[in-house]
This record gives structure tokens, sequence and C-alpha cells, in this order.
């Protein structure tokens, strides 16, 4: 039994998901993997329910209705890994803009005292390759405009590659939790962060997709440029306290 779940959300992604199971199946530290799939019309699922044929105890797959947003379908998946008692919990996307070989170091990260693990493009330079320079511009300052709003002490705000200890996901009301999108990323940490969490950015080299279409949207941009003015003036009113305290 692996102490450790990566929660791949899926929709449309069949040009790439069969080779990044098979990547991380092939770390030397023993994961496990959850897929949440949105009923992907390319047929994501049949791919892999394949593989769980071959790889019976070690990859899982929750099938949802439709495309829900990301942030259920993480929340989804981290119900299911508190369930099972999973210490580590990490959040990958499918189209390996997140290199799976860095789950391992996360994992090291959050083993010597980490809370929240993030693999961050920012900590130490502009770590991005195949993006347009506008889209590097637009990322780099939405994660300084959200640290200048919030205060967070975060150079990586809006990443979405992160492992979390079970405490974390434990004391956080999921109910409660206002974004869906991009913004769900944003909120996440910021919560970690009010409960007073460990908090500490890898240093990471993030790829764009080769294969498949980006999920990314105006609509999603716009949650997370107002929703983080939302999150910051909430809580100057409300106090935060772990769930389990």
């Amino acid at each position: 039994m692996s102490d450790c779940l990566v929660i791949i959300p899926t929709y449309n992604e069949k040009e790439n998901i069969e080779a990044i199971i098979r990547k991380v199946f092939s770390l030397p530290k023993d994961f496990h993997i959850l897929i949440i799939e949105d009923n992907s019309p390319d047929h994501t699922a049949d791919i892999v329910t394949r593989l769980m044929k071959e790889f019976p105890a070690t990859l899982f797959m929750e099938q949802r209705k439709g495309k829900l947003g990301l942030g259920t379908a993480y929340i989804h998946g981290f119900h299911w890994a508190i369930d099972r008692k999973y210490d580590y919990i990490f959040e990958m996307d499918a189209d390996f803009s997140h290199n799976p070989e860095d789950l391992v170091r996360l994992y090291d990260a959050a083993k010597k005292g980490a809370d929240l693990v993030i693999g961050s493009r920012y900590v130490k330079g502009v770590n991005v390759v195949n993006w347009p320079i506008g889209r590097v511009l637009m990322s780099y300052y939405a994660s300084a405009y959200v640290r200048f709003v919030t205060r967070m002490k975060i150079w990586d705000t809006t990443a979405g590659f992160k492992c979390y200890t079970r405490p974390v996901l434990e004391a956080i009301d999921f109910d409660a939790i206002h974004f869906t999108g991009y913004a769900f990323q944003i909120e996440m940490k910021f919560l970690a962060w009010k409960l007073g969490f460990k908090i500490v950015e890898v240093p990471i080299i993030f790829t764009d997709r080769t294969l498949g279409e980006s999920k990314m949207s105006k609509g999603i941009f716009r949650e997370a440029v107002f929703g983080v003015i939302t999150l910051r003036f909430k809580s100057l009113f409300k106090k935060y306290r772990r769930k389990n305290a």
C-alpha cells in the first residue's frame, strides 16, 4: 500500500493518458493514481479502464457525468484520498506540462516537514518552456497580482502541481470552497496559508502540452482575477479555523 496518491483530472486526454500513467508507475517511488474522468467524448475512460486491468491495485478511476470543473474534480479526489488514509495527495495535469519525475521531489519536501509543497515555475526565475512570451508574462504577473492582493508569500500562486499532506486537506472545509476553475488553485493555497500550514515551493520546469487541447479560457482567467479580490475582502471579516481543531 503506497502512502501517496496522484490525482489526475481528465477531459479529452486520450493522447496523453496512457503515457502519463505508465511514466508515474515507472518512478522509483511507489505512487497510486486516481483519475477523475469527466465523461470525455474522446473515450479517455476506455483507455483508463483497459489499464486498470494491468494495474488493478494501483490505478483507480472515478467517472462523473460531465465536465463539472477542475475544483470539483479535485475535491472529489480529496474526499476519496482522505477516506482511504493516503498521507500525501498530489495534484497533477495529464498533459506532461508537469514532469512526473518531479513528484519524487515534491514528496521529499513533504517528508522533510512541509505541509503543502508547490511545484513552482517562478521561485527561481521563470521556468516555462514552449509558451509564447505573452502567455508567460500574463502568468507571471497574474501570480504577482495574487501575491500583492492576498499578501501570501508564494511566488507561484496559481500553480496546479502540488503535494498536500493529509492534515491540510482534513483541516479545510471543502463545502466552503467558492471557485471551480483557475481560482480554485489560488483559494486552496490561501486557505492553507490562513490556517497556518507550512508551505514550501520546489522549483520545476513547466512545459506546455504538445498533444491535446488546453482547457484554459477567458472565463477561467476572469474568475481568478476577480476571485482574488473576493478572497481578500472576505478574509478581512473572517476568522480561519481548522475543520478538525
